[in-house]
């Protein structure tokens, strides 16, 4: 990522987005949480850590006005640019008809899947999206589920949101479990409520998140994985000999003693538990299964 890079558009010089709005004859529907990103220095910020080049595909996650599309259009090789709004969709279709390079797909991010967008397997890709702050978790852990996975993949979220996804242990989250065993996350830039038509009640970040290469556990080991941490975050106030009691067919002694094999103390709580811990955890509880059945 060059800091001094200059980014192209293709989105019209000194159409504002709230002036758009207004010439479409349409507002910001609240229900989508629709907050439409329009400061430069924030789009430079999304540009910068996605690092658009001319032989990449880019899957845009809600495209809204285009303002981030017009730059993707610029600099990628293609772009699939998912817009859920119908009005919006249309929008976009003649905003950018005369681009050879850009897909609109209109349907919503939460039920597509690469297939749906013309990716095959082993198909390489970068994805962007401004998510809707309603849908953060559930899109990241879709799109994170993606096969193939993105390249990268920034996302624009509230500023609370991006800390808890890069949390270290002492504040983590199930939300960082899930980011942080997909791929590795880096909070790159805050950016202000004004930076958005209209401005939303709190600020905002810029996420980038780079998924492994290989899959850090099995499916069945991800699922153990998080029925554990599900049992111990709903009791995070709880030890985990007593949050993961019910969760794990042992005695309290044989619990506590399973946790100190992994290196975790009895009176560990859930959000000061390393990923790597529970990957351990979870390794060790299977095992606890297999030598039962």
């Amino acid at each position: 990522m060059g800091a001094e890079r200059e980014f192209s558009t293709l989105y019209p010089e000194g159409l504002a987005p709230g002036r758009l709005l207004r010439s479409l004859d349409l507002a910001a529907r609240k229900g989508l949480g629709q907050n439409f990103l329009a400061g430069k220095s924030a789009l430079r910020q999304v540009l910068l850590a996605l690092d658009p080049q001319p032989d990449d595909v880019v899957v845009e996650i809600g495209a809204g006005l285009g303002t981030l599309t017009g730059y993707l259009v610029a600099e990628a090789g293609r772009v699939l640019a998912v817009e859920l709004d119908d009005h919006l969709a249309g929008h976009l279709e003649g905003q950018f008809a005369g681009a050879g390079n850009v897909q609109v797909v209109r349907g919503d991010i939460l039920a597509l899947h690469p297939s749906d967008l013309g990716l095959a397997s082993g198909s390489r890709y970068k994805a962007v999206g401004n998510l809707p702050y309603y849908i953060t978790s559930a899109a990241l852990r879709h799109v994170l589920g993606w096969v193939p996975t993105p390249e990268v993949l920034v996302v624009m979220v509230q500023e609370e949101v991006a800390r808890r996804i890069v949390a270290r242990p002492g504040d983590l989250s199930l939300l960082a479990l899930m980011v942080q065993l997909a791929g590795a996350a880096e909070l790159v830039a805050r950016v202000p409520a004004g930076a958005f038509v209209p401005p939303p009640k709190v600020n905002s970040a810029v996420v980038r998140i780079v998924p492994h290469s290989q899959p850090r556990v099995t499916p069945a080991e991800e699922d153990q994985l998080f029925r554990l941490a599900r049992a111990a975050f709903q009791q995070k106030r709880k030890t985990l000999a007593n949050s993961l009691a019910g969760a794990v067919p042992l005695s309290k002694s044989a619990l506590g003693r399973l946790l100190e094999s992994v290196g975790l103390s009895p009176s560990t709580r859930a959000q000061q538990v390393s990923l790597e811990q529970w990957i351990a955890l979870t390794a060790a509880t299977q095992e606890v299964g297999d030598a039962r059945s």
